[in-house]
């Protein structure tokens, strides 16, 4: 018998755009049938009145009706019910992503935890070129937050730790994230030629969203979905998403704009396999399958410490003797060592790291 979770997931119509109100849409969907969650709520911003530059020309700021509630009671309310549905939604192993500001975040992050949802990061997205203020006042707010979490304590969610890594000059990828605004040629126009939407997300931010927490063929649901930044990244690294959206216009800009993304047909150029899901090889194995023999001499670095190879896969060097790790480790007088990349052997001449062999293996074995 097949897993529930997949066989639910298999019931979910993909890359679609529902038109209505997000909990009602949320609440008729499989229990347990999507794989991740960006959400992008209302920010109750709380603006009274037009804000103006210092020479009167008006700020194109968000002032739409869905931005407005009644008091912060009301707005809680609201939060509670979409993440009660989307936990509903919510695949055991799952991860929702949620953005906001000072105005809203702090709120939606209690919510989140009184829901039992499992905090895994908080992100900062640093704007590289944010709006001015205008009067003076206060601090540039050139920043807003992402809360990720999992959807319990005991998720096995998905992070993609090395593609994170290889995204940022192969250093690992901190929680603050410089990346521009949406605007230029990427900003969506309306007939009028204004901004189709005021708070249009950058696709630069999505991409490290999804490229990170999601899994080629996973399904992402985007429940304030206004016009389709999740679905068009999506759709370009062959994820699968689902749309919530209660303007018929936003949904309109949203399908042309979707229809127009070409999506990769190589699935390996979006697919990156992570070094904990790759297949564990014991030292012992090289020597098994003769690619190294006993007696065979390993070096360190500028061949500063020596071992040779024994025909159990252990090591031993002029004092210690034990696994690849352990030699490495003792050998410098470190707490720890990896011995697939600290060891080398002498191929013609040259210093070959005996991973190389490890990955010859796996390759023999996933072929």
């Amino acid at each position: 018998m097949g897993d529930s979770s997949q066989e639910e997931s298999a019931l979910v119509k993909k890359n679609v755009v529902h038109l209505g109100e997000c909990v009602e849409i949320m609440n008729s969907l499989p229990e347990k049938s999507v794989d991740v969650i960006f959400a992008d709520p209302p920010y109750n911003l709380q603006l009274a009145g037009e804000l103006t530059r210092p020479d009167n020309s008006k700020v194109d700021a968000v002032n739409n009706d869905w931005d407005k509630f009644d008091s912060f009671r009301a707005y809680d309310e609201f939060t509670w019910n979409w993440l009660k549905a989307a936990r509903r939604v919510l695949k055991e192993n799952g991860t929702l992503w949620v953005i906001g500001s000072y105005h809203n975040i702090y709120r939606v992050g209690a919510l989140l935890q009184n829901l039992d949802y499992w905090m895994l990061n908080d992100v900062i997205w640093r704007k590289s070129n944010p709006m001015p203020n205008f009067r003076g006042r206060r601090f540039t707010n050139a920043h807003e937050t992402m809360i990720w979490v999992a959807k319990s304590k005991s998720s096995k969610y998905t992070f993609n730790y090395e593609s994170m890594k290889a995204l940022n000059d192969d250093i690992q990828m901190r929680s603050d994230w410089l990346l521009p605004i949406c605007n230029g040629g990427e900003r969506l126009k309306n007939k009028e030629g204004d901004k189709a939407h005021p708070t249009q997300k950058p696709e630069s931010l999505l991409h490290r969203v999804i490229l990170s927490s999601t899994k080629p063929g996973d399904v992402i649901l985007d429940p304030f979905f206004g016009t389709g930044t999740t679905g068009a990244v999506a759709k370009k690294l062959g994820r699968h998403f689902l749309g919530i959206e209660q303007d018929p216009e936003y949904v309109k800009i949203a399908k042309k704009r979707i229809s127009q993304v070409k999506q990769l047909d190589d699935i390996n150029l979006v697919s990156i396999e992570q070094k904990r899901e790759q297949p564990r090889i014991p030292f012992g194995t090289l020597i098994e399958r003769g690619l190294l023999e006993p007696g065979t001499t390993l070096y360190g670095p500028k061949k500063k410490y020596s071992a040779k190879v024994r025909a159990d896969g252990s090591l031993i060097s002029n004092e210690f003797q034990g696994s690849i790790h352990k030699v490495g480790a003792m050998v410098q007088g470190a707490s720890a060592c990896n011995g697939w990349t600290y060891w080398h052997m002498d191929a013609e001449g040259r210093e070959v790291c005996i991973d190389v062999l490890r990955q010859q293996v796996r390759a023999e074995m996933t072929n």
